[in-house]
């Protein structure tokens, strides 16, 4: 194995060890989990592969526990009752930094016997962004921008080609230094194991593998959108066959649990028109490669259809928007009302500082993005919500800069947190 690449989240692991007796880390298959948490624990039980501590889940679940501090206790979803027993010995030890869980998938609420309040704290972790796999020269910091920092970069220019590629690849550590045909291959097969392994594995009873894989495809075809459940149901159930939305919703409470597939909910303020909010969330996958792995696209394919490429590259800056917050306790919205006044991400932090977000792939695109935030920000009741931080349009290409109506223009591979 390569050398660690370092991840925001070995930041956010170590201030949460500091503050807790036990940190859960959530994410996707392969995003990292496992190698940020080897660097900060001290000893490691890994509950999936070692046959020996299988034998001791059995006959003495608390001698898991022993070990140097913090001690990981790799996929402990294999055997949720750990969670009590993590649970005790935070209570018994009242110490910081005990352990570290991580897991791909969340077992269902009620195997969690006790809650975990005031002894875990729970991060998400997603796979790399941009910045951390290189691909991004930092220039223009998130934090900058929410601080009011007029944005700069050198200009940054590269062929759709390339960024059908990095698209393809994703944020997955496993393929770094991979090409796209190989990525493409990865996607497929994580795809099949979510539809034909994985969903039976964290629901109730066993999942259709073939309308796992056709909500799997509508989800991809849907990315960045509000798809409704109905619709959703009615790909999902193919030719001639039926399928009602609550089957839809377990089979996406399912996909949620495993953290393939994350809501970016609606975000809620006051506004000063009579235009009622609309409360759909979007649905994206974890990482948009997913929704490439679902449809079996090539890059050719994905450069035959700008349009889709499109809705690909703002599931890619809402991934990075997502990382990036975090750092800060932010967290990540999407905003539409009932005139349709639409804005790609809202982001807002502990202290109710806000800034919204369009994302334009193409450069002629960026008058009409800058107007809409203006219009957009005139709409909100700034004397409840406060006024906007920053109003930015991140682009694929060209430079970052302050526009002269106050708009920030930057580039997604000139971004970091």
């Amino acid at each position: 194995m390569g050398e660690y690449i370092n991840r925001f989240a070995d930041k956010i692991l170590q201030n949460r060890l500091r503050n807790a007796g036990a940190v859960l880390i959530q994410g996707a298959k392969g995003c990292g989990k496992t190698e940020t948490a080897v660097q900060a624990a001290r000893s490691t039980a890994r509950l999936d592969v070692d046959d020996e501590i299988r034998i001791l889940m059995e006959v003495d679940p608390k001698s898991v526990l022993a070990g140097p501090v913090p001690r990981l206790i790799d996929e402990w979803q294999e055997y949720p009752q750990i969670w009590n027993y993590v649970r005790r010995q935070v209570d018994d030890r009242k110490k910081k930094g005990q352990f570290i869980l991580t897991g791909s998938a969340n077992p269902e609420e009620r195997a969690r016997l006790h809650s975990g309040s005031g002894r875990f704290s729970v991060m998400r972790m997603r796979p790399m962004s941009l910045y951390e796999k290189g691909w991004s020269t930092g220039e223009v910091s998130l934090l900058g921008l929410v601080k009011g920092r007029i944005p700069r970069s050198e200009p940054v220019d590269f062929s759709l080609e390339t960024l059908a590629e990095k698209l393809t690849l994703g944020g997955w550590p496993s393929l770094l230094g991979a090409g796209g045909r190989k990525a493409l291959r990865f996607m497929q097969d994580y795809i099949l194991l979510l539809a034909e392994v994985d969903m039976s594995r964290v629901a109730d009873k066993k999942r259709d593998p073939q309308k796992v894989l056709r909500l799997l495809q509508s989800l991809a075809r849907n990315i960045a959108t509000e798809a409704s459940i109905t619709s959703l149901a009615k790909d999902t159930a193919g030719s001639g066959n039926k399928m009602n939305d609550e089957t839809i919703t377990v089979y996406l409470d399912a996909l949620e649990r495993l953290m393939a597939l994350e809501q970016l909910p609606a975000w809620t303020t006051h506004i000063r028109s009579a235009d009622t909010l609309r409360k759909a969330p979007k649905r994206h996958f974890v990482d948009p490669s997913l929704a490439i792995g679902a449809l079996g696209l090539s890059i050719g394919k994905l450069l035959a259809d700008m349009h889709y490429l499109g809705f690909l590259f703002e599931s890619l800056v809402i991934r990075d928007l997502r990382i990036y917050a975090e750092v800060h306790d932010g967290r990540v919205f999407h905003y539409r009302d009932s005139r349709n006044m639409e804005i790609d991400a809202i982001i807002e932090y502990p202290d109710n500082t806000w800034a919204a977000f369009e994302v334009k792939m193409g450069f002629s695109a960026q008058d009409e993005a800058a107007a809409n935030l203006l219009q957009f920000a005139a709409k909100i009741n700034q004397e409840k919500a406060g006024p906007p931080a920053a109003l930015t349009i991140i682009t694929a290409n060209g430079l970052a800069c302050r526009r002269k109506d106050g708009i920030n223009v930057v580039p997604l591979s000139a971004l970091t947190a």
